[in-house]
């Protein structure tokens, strides 16, 4: 019966990320020119396409596939017919019952009995799943923030405050980043029960139950309202591009210095000097006379100004999968085929 638990709970986690998937490419769709920040260290750092960062996001819960499909097939063994341990001396048919149930049959009776690596397969899948899922979750906290304000949620995803009239709280997506740690805690909890067990049957496999059973509740619960909470949020697009620009064209000043043969060691140093510069005189990088960008090295005065701009950023993107409109598109019909032929 676990097995079988398993394996349908193995199929429906799936169709929930395949939900999510699909919402994530809809909503890219929906927004493809839009630009925002992208982070590392919290830090701004360089402009990216939204639909760019949504399809990150979208290959992670790929891989998730992947371990589900995995943790699926894991649990498609039938222990039927193992008996206690060692099997039995009644004429029973262990490969006839697996192949009436879609499964196949176990190869080693006191292995059938002991191992539960098909749980903790389903567990792991919850867990990297669950962290994905916090991770997206912290994101959206951010950027519904007031300091942030790049996208406002559907009330029906949001709570007010039990003392504070005008607050509105992201709530459905700081319990999906709460969950993960549960979901941790879970495979962790099975992990460390089955360790100091000897093969055959002991009554600490009956903690085998509550772990799975808990971990397929929560993500189930996650998955069942993400897809709505992404279809139903608001944009503020003057808001992203805006904290796109700035000293997040930086970059592409020491980039374009590459080009002209400048050794980007160097190049990196003199834009450094170049921003600092910038802060003494209290300007932005789209602002910085051209006579600065000259004395800080004279290549920059042929620097095309469509660069200090976050959609020049983006369009001189040259990489393959990067962020440029034309890979864009290309990630998103890749998706859109990838959907279709599951």
């Amino acid at each position: 019966d676990l097995h079988l638990f398993a394996r349908d709970a193995a199929e429906g986690l799936r169709e929930g990320v395949l939900a999510a998937m699909r919402a994530l490419v809809e909503v890219a769709e929906a927004n493809r020119d839009l630009i925002l920040p992208g982070y590392t260290h919290l830090q701004r750092a360089q402009p990216l396409l939204l639909s760019h960062h949504l399809l990150a996001h979208f290959e992670a819960l790929k891989r998730d596939l992947t371990r589900l499909q995995a943790a699926r097939a894991a649990a498609g063994v039938s222990p039927l017919g193992a008996a206690a341990l060692g099997g039995t001396p009644h004429p029973v048919d262990p490969a006839s019952t697996a192949a009436k149930l879609g499964m196949k049959p176990f190869s080693n009776s006191l292995d059938a009995v002991s191992e539960r690596d098909f749980a903790l397969d389903l567990l792991y899948a919850c867990a990297v799943l669950g962290v994905h899922l916090s991770r997206l979750g912290e994101e959206w906290v951010l950027w519904s923030s007031s300091e942030f304000g790049f996208v406002t949620l559907d009330d029906a995803y949001s709570s007010g405050s039990s003392i504070m009239p005008q607050k509105k709280n992201p709530d459905a997506y700081e319990l999906m980043r709460g969950k993960a740690g549960r979901l941790i805690g879970d495979l962790n909890a099975l992990l460390v029960t089955l360790k100091g067990l000897p093969l055959g049957y002991s009554k600490d496999l009956q903690e085998d139950k509550e772990p799975l059973f808990d971990a397929v509740d929560a993500v189930l619960a996650m998955l069942a309202v993400l897809p709505e909470m992404l279809l139903t949020a608001r944009f503020d697009g003057e808001r992203m591009r805006e904290a796109a620009g700035g000293f997040a064209l930086a970059t592409e000043l020491a980039d374009f210095l590459a080009t002209q043969g400048v050794p980007f060691r160097e190049a990196h140093l003199v834009v450094g000097r170049l921003v600092r510069r910038c802060e003494e005189l209290g300007v932005s990088l789209e602002e910085v006379p051209r006579e600065e960008l000259a004395a800080a090295h004279p290549a920059l005065a042929d620097l095309p100004g469509v660069l200090l701009t976050p959609e020049g950023s983006i369009a001189n993107k040259r990489s393959r999968r990067s962020t440029a409109s034309a890979s864009v598109a290309s990630q998103l019909e890749e998706a859109r085929r990838f959907l279709h032929s599951l």
